[in-house]
């Protein structure tokens, strides 16, 4: 996914030399290094506990511990994606496809291009991806406009947000699939030889490890909770800050900014969300590596507060409440 273009002399121009000055643009392969590589021990050792246990309730442990490291793995595709490991563009995609596809089901080149669109617009209703309507509406004109499914579950989506969560897991599972199946997608075929070669040995090996029953209980907690997982990371970033229709489109610095929200939560939350917690810093700087977020925040905070543009942070509670506060007030024309 290629950087984002600054202006000469632009707002974002300004604070891109301050940040580069700082040094935080470099690279940081140490950083990356020591995390694949302790994610990557962490899955073999959930797969091998997984053996070691058999046939048993107790795997139900190794599902949840799964849960954790899928979104993990998900995390360092997001970071490959943005370059912010390696600098070209060959070897983010080999290691995005092997972590991706064959990790943990997900289609690189989909989720890619669905992401940078994402990042284009953020929160731009009919061209950011992430909110158009689907299942869930994001404004009160979308909550008018829908019809059948969404609509039904649109008057009480805020409660029924955490639930679905539960199905995000297959739900981008199945996007995967359908990416591969269709023309379009770049080195689809080897994406799809990834792809299912990771459904057949997953399923394979829970299942001829497990007992059915104990299977199907295994892939709901595991692919459930991951969902959940997922869904708590980036719900927060967006969701309840401003939305853009139709011609709105502000100056790059002000579009990133106005439509993000950081959660602050110490090295715990930096943790569990990858770094994402830094969303304002992550969207001006996608390949920004993500040690660097935390210190290229009060950079930027600082150089808003110049500028007289809002700064959004707030902690990871309120962040969800102010995100379901918004699903619940989207929804308010289906409850009358």
């Amino acid at each position: 996914m290629p950087t984002t273009q600054a202006e000469t002399g632009s707002d974002f121009a300004h604070l891109a030399r301050r940040v580069k000055q700082a040094g935080l643009l470099n690279r940081r392969p140490g950083y990356y290094a020591l995390r694949a590589g302790l994610v990557t021990v962490l899955f073999a050792y959930a797969w091998a506990l997984f053996a070691w246990i058999g046939d048993s309730w107790a795997t139900l442990v190794v599902a949840v511990l799964l849960a954790v490291l899928f979104g993990q793995i998900a995390l360092l595709s997001h970071d490959l994606a943005h370059r912010q490991v390696f600098r070209t563009r060959r070897p983010s995609e080999v290691a995005g496809r092997i972590a991706g596809n064959l990790g943990i089901g997900l289609s690189y080149g989909w989720w890619m291009d669905k992401h940078t669109r994402h990042h284009a617009n953020p929160n731009h209703e009919e061209l950011d991806p992430d909110v158009a309507p689907d299942i869930l509406v994001w404004s009160q004109g979308q909550a008018r406009a829908s019809r059948g499914l969404p609509r039904f579950i649109g008057r009480h989506q805020a409660v029924l947000f955490f639930p679905l969560l539960t199905l995000e897991g297959l739900n981008l599972h199945w996007s995967s699939i359908r990416a591969v199946l269709k023309p379009g997608l770049k080195q689809r075929w080897l994406e799809a030889a990834l792809l299912f070669t990771h459904f057949a040995v997953y399923l394979g090996a829970v299942f001829l490890v497990l007992s059915p029953v104990k299977a199907l209980v295994f892939i709901a907690v595991h692919q459930g909770l991951w969902g959940v997982y997922l869904g708590s990371i980036f719900a927060p970033n967006h969701k309840g800050m401003p939305t853009l229709t139709g011609g709105e489109r502000p100056d790059f610095l002000r579009r990133q900014v106005l439509t993000s929200r950081n959660v602050r939560g110490g090295r715990f939350v930096d943790v569990a969300m990858g770094g994402l917690n830094y969303q304002i810093e992550h969207h001006l700087f996608p390949s920004m590596p993500t040690p660097h977020l935390r210190l290229a925040r009060p950079i930027v905070r600082r150089y808003c507060a110049e500028i007289g543009v809002p700064y959004s942070e707030t902690g990871l509670v309120d962040s969800w409440a102010r995100a379901l506060r918004h699903l619940h007030e989207a929804g308010e024309p289906l409850r009358g």
